[in-house]
């Protein structure tokens, strides 16, 4: 017994005599004559034996000296943990860091395949040298995290032609209704040009690239390439927020959105089509650039990473959008739509390539769905536009009969539509019905009139459905009209509303749209009204010009009392349309230039030939002026007064009273 125990110690001690150890062992242990105990110390003893390998002298040899250069980088690394960057110090010592890893790196590799082989002792010293090389690699980390940072380049768009909203003219009349009074020039389309520079920035400085990539595929050799890829993301992320914060774009919910005023939105949405523009066309592009150009070596990490710092920003201005496409359909939000839209369905190629493949896939379809979604609220908020003329409700008549603010709403609403025709063609096409809620309110005459108009069209969707809202308009000015007891003024009211429709389409892009019939048919219309007022106002008053009655019953003689009443009379009636129609106003200079010379050629001519003839026949021609207070010429000069919009009377010395 006491025997085998001192066999071990020597077995232990000396390595190549194992195998001879194992066969004493086994020898002894083959005795039959021994104690159980014994036989159970020889058993543990051959089983340690069985486990134990024999290494040569020269991977024992290598082990010592892989340990002696273990312990001098351990020593080494270990005096670069301060919280000093290395590439703050020199590119020396950069360079030596980076060969100090890379060389435990190697120390790894070749322990984890000793260890196979050589027991204990090279798996402890395997366990420590990536210890070391954990160690090495959370400094590589931090250094590759503070050169993105210290390193970044400051994002200026002012010169990319952004300017804040505060710098623009804001168009705060566009937030007017179809119920407000001054709409006149008052909508403006926000400038999108599409002709915009598509151009890359250096977000990181050129000359640490080269540090950056080196770190990052030391790191990825190294089995860190998630440390490495999540330190990127997570700079890279706050730089994307920052520049949506220079360009303005604060994180809303879709709730902040629609609790927003009219005016604030308006301008909310003009930075983000600045925004987007900008934040796509330049800043995405060239966060993919350093994507590529830090990870592009490594398959599809760098597309990985692009998608991983890009897609919150990309969401964040894409909920926006959403916001304002299911938002309230008001016809003053429709030409901000539009600009979101064309914006969008302009940047979606460059958005498609971005995020190309499955892990951009989120980003993709979302932008295809709020396009999707904003076409469908620019159709909406179309068709709601027309709803809201048709049911545009006045209850006292507008002073003056000129140019209804309704009018000049929706002409200069349709004339900026027309530089959206490419769009709206696209988004109205097969989309000519109108849902069952935008008609309830719509006469079914004046239905049949716009389905006939439609139908009968060769023009494009959005010129069809143009013709129809000034249909509806034209329907909702006749309802106004009535509104005026004096036939001449309702003729005046829709003259002058019509001649400007007529003017608007003709000087802008909605002539080609509405064509030459429309023109020529509305011409007519505005003509007709003219004729009706001349006919409304002055019939009566020229009849008193006239020679019928002037004659006593019976008699070829001239009644002098007759006479002197159809003066009287005519005296009044135009003192009163003078004093009236003073008043009353036409914009349009050649109207009221024309109207004018219309009436003074009737007017005046019958009044000549009237006194000529008469004149003489009151008191033998003596006091003539007492019942005749005006000359023609004196007539003419009055009727140059009318329609400039401001009331005068005609005062005279009391007369005396007509015998």
């Amino acid at each position: 017994m006491a025997e085998c125990k001192s066999l071990i110690p020597t077995i232990e001690g000396e390595d190549h005599v194992i195998a001879a150890a194992k066969h004493i062992v086994r020898a002894l242990g083959a005795n039959t004559n021994l104690t159980d105990d014994v036989k159970k110390i020889l058993a543990d003893l051959d089983s340690r034996l069985s486990t134990m390998t024999v290494p040569s002298s020269n991977n024992r040899g290598e082990i010592i000296e892989i340990e002696q250069r273990l312990n001098f980088i351990q020593e080494k690394i270990a005096s670069w943990e301060s919280d000093q960057s290395i590439w703050d110090s020199s590119p020396e010592e950069a360079s030596e860091y980076l060969q100090a890893v890379e060389e435990v790196q190697s120390l790894t590799e070749s322990l984890g395949a000793l260890s196979m082989n050589e027991g204990e002792e090279a798996t402890k010293l395997l366990n420590r040298a990536h210890s070391v090389l954990q160690m090495g690699m959370a400094k590589l980390e931090e250094e590759f995290s503070n050169i993105l940072m210290q390193n970044r380049q400051p994002f200026e768009p002012e010169h990319m032609s952004f300017r804040s909203c505060e710098e623009d003219i804001v168009d705060e009349e566009s937030t007017i209704s179809v119920e407000d009074d001054s709409a006149e020039d008052s909508l403006q389309r926000e400038s999108t040009s599409k002709s915009s520079e598509e151009y890359t920035i250096d977000l990181v400085h050129p000359d640490v690239i080269p540090d950056l990539k080196c770190i990052a595929s030391l790191m990825f050799t190294s089995n860190y390439d998630q440390e490495c890829r999540q330190a990127y993301i997570n700079i890279r992320k706050d730089a994307l927020d920052e520049c949506l914060f220079i360009l303005e774009m604060e994180k809303l919910s879709i709730e902040d959105v629609l609790r927003m005023e009219w005016s604030t939105l308006n301008c909310m949405i003009k930075k983000w089509i600045r925004a987007m523009k900008i934040f796509v066309r330049v800043y995405l592009a060239s966060e993919k650039r350093l994507c590529d150009q830090v990870f592009g070596q490594f398959g599809s990490v760098n597309l990985v990473c692009f998608v991983e710092v890009s897609r919150g920003p990309m969401l964040q201005l894409l909920n926006f959008g959403d916001a304002i496409a299911v938002g309230p359909r008001l016809p003053e939000k429709l030409f901000r739509i539009l600009d979101m839209y064309e914006v969008l369905a302009e940047l979606l190629p460059d958005i498609e390539t971005f995020f190309s493949d499955e892990v951009g896939s989120s980003v993709r379809i979302e932008s295809h769905e709020v396009l999707r979604r904003l076409g469908d609220s620019v159709r909406g908020t179309f068709l709601q536009f027309e709803n809201a003329i048709q049911s545009n409700a006045s209850t006292n008549p507008f002073a003056g009969g000129g140019i209804h603010p309704l009018t000049k709403y929706v002409m200069n609403y349709i004339k900026i539509l027309t530089d959206y025709s490419g769009t709206l063609d696209l988004l109205l096409e097969d989309h000519d019905e109108y849902p069952a809620s935008l008609l309830s309110n719509i006469s079914p005459v004046k239905e049949e009139e716009k389905e006939k108009e439609c139908s009968s069209s060769s023009n494009s969707p959005m010129a069809c459905h143009l013709q129809s809202i000034t249909s509806v308009l034209e329907s909702n000015l006749d309802e106004k009209s009535r509104l005026y007891r004096d036939e001449s003024l309702q003729h005046f009211f829709l003259m002058n509303n019509i001649c400007y429709m007529v003017q608007k389409v003709k000087g802008s892009e909605l002539g080609a749209l509405f064509g030459d019939n429309w023109i020529r048919q509305h011409n007519r219309k505005f003509q007709k009204h003219a004729m009706g007022y001349e006919r409304a106002t002055w019939s009566s008053i020229l009849s008193l010009l006239k020679d019928e009655g002037i004659c006593s019953p019976g008699s070829n003689s001239v009644s002098k009392t007759v006479l002197k009443e159809r003066f009287r009379n005519f005296n009044l009636a135009f003192e009163e349309v003078y004093k009236n129609q003073t008043g009353w106003l036409i914009p349009d200079p050649q109207l009221r230039e024309d109207l004018r010379i219309s009436v003074s050629l009737k007017v005046i001519q019958a009044y000549r030939t009237f006194t000529g003839r008469y004149a003489s026949q009151l008191d033998g021609g003596r006091h003539s002026d007492r019942y005749i207070k005006y000359s023609a010429d004196d007539l003419q000069n009055f009727l140059l007064d009318l329609f400039e919009g401001s009331p005068k009377s005609l005062h005279y010395p009391r007369r005396r009273s007509l015998s």
